[in-house]
């Protein structure tokens, strides 16, 4: 979901993307520190950066999630509006290979709400013919449900739900998935417009969820339930560091939008905070953005831990290098601001320096890009 821009945020608005335009000299070249800034204030780890993007594939329509197959550097992308997956090929070439059913899309506004073909997570261990199980996030006339699919590496099959009982709105419907480094798959649940249920530890909404590929409680769960961590308002980007440490990116209110180190058990703060938080037992988060200046996120890579976030409002993409102690996040710096319009797909090429990124502006609008990290 996107905020709605408050009494004169408009026009700052306006003089924030001319100051960003001004600063960035060409694609690719580095912008302005974040708004609200990285805690700590700690100088900026120069473990890379983009060196250079290039379009991909043309004429998307609001691609939205995005997950390599094993050892390759192909990927399956989901179509939020149109329920259609596609194999991309690092050549550019793409190819069709399914839809999921029962999609349902109950937006008033496709730019601004969330439903439809959201995340999608290919295991570790899919090979095409021993193992072929895909699994997807996505709005039906019951609600937000997980689902499994068979993918032969050409097309899907099959139809199974993984985990339902999820609320659905228009918007605030998290949407992201992927499995971790411990074989488990996590899935972020948004709190479908409703405060009630991020604080209840027994309700599926407002909450990273670790399952396992039937849906059951991963075992080690911290409240003996499918819940891992909780108080987030609309989660939609997960990523591991090199420490096996699991980051999130999280749209806030209107005050500031989250970067989060998600621990197990942790509570988020919302809806009693947004941003930094006094109250006691709730996380801080590592970042933070004011949605007006830069914010609202969506999804997250991680490329030797230097952290990369996709905007939506934002319309750029977001540098923060993780500090040498794990602890605290360094120097923020923006790329491509206002250049492709509102950014969303986002993962890291498996062995290479290198990121996919999606745009999210309409039907045929949409490219997906390929950026070189140096």
């Amino acid at each position: 979901m996107l905020h709605r821009v408050r009494p004169g945020v408009a026009a700052a608005a306006a003089v924030t993307a001319a100051l960003t335009a001004a600063l960035l000299q060409a694609p690719g070249a580095a912008a302005q520190p974040a708004a609200g800034g990285g805690p700590g204030g700690h100088g900026d780890v120069r473990q890379g950066a983009p060196s250079g993007i290039s379009t991909l594939a043309d004429k998307w329509t609001f691609p939205w999630g995005m997950s390599f197959l094993p050892k390759t550097a192909k990927a399956l992308v989901t179509e939020r509006y149109t329920s259609a997956v596609w194999l991309q090929k690092s050549d550019g070439g793409r190819k069709k290979v399914g839809t999921v059913p029962n999609t349902v899309a109950d937006d008033g506004d496709a730019t601004t709400a969330s439903g439809g073909l959201l995340g999608v997570a290919v295991p570790a261990t899919w090979n095409g013919t021993t193992d072929k199980d895909v699994f997807f996030v996505h709005t039906t006339s019951a609600g937000t449900q997980v689902v499994k699919m068979r993918f032969d590496g050409s097309s899907l099959s099959g139809y199974t739900v993984v985990l339902g009982g999820i609320k659905f709105h228009g918007d605030h419907n998290g949407g992201g998935i992927a499995f971790g480094p411990d074989g488990y798959l996590y899935v972020t649940t948004g709190d479908a417009l409703d405060k009630t249920t991020p604080q209840d530890k027994n309700s599926l909404n407002g909450k990273i969820l670790r399952i396992t590929r039937t849906g059951a409680a991963a075992p080690g769960n911290p409240f003996g339930n499918r819940v891992y961590s909780y108080g987030h308002r609309n989660a939609e980007g997960l990523a591991w560091d090199s420490r096996g440490r699991l980051w999130e990116a999280e749209i806030g209110g209107s005050e500031f939008d989250e970067l989060n180190l998600v621990e197990k058990g942790g509570n988020y703060g919302w809806p009693a905070c947004e941003g930094n938080c006094s109250t006691a037992g709730m996380k801080n988060p590592k970042s933070v953005w004011k949605p007006e200046a830069g914010g609202v996120p969506s999804q997250v890579a991680i490329v030797n831990d230097v952290i990369y976030v996709s905007t939506l409002r934002g319309k750029r993409l977001w540098r923060l290098p993780i500090d040498p102690t794990g602890k605290a996040i360094g120097r923020a710096t923006s790329y491509y601001s206002d250049t492709y319009g509102r950014l969303r797909a986002l993962a890291k090429v498996p062995g290479a320096n290198q990121l996919w990124l999606g745009s999210s502006n309409g039907p045929g609008q949409d490219n997906l890009y390929k950026i070189d990290i140096r």
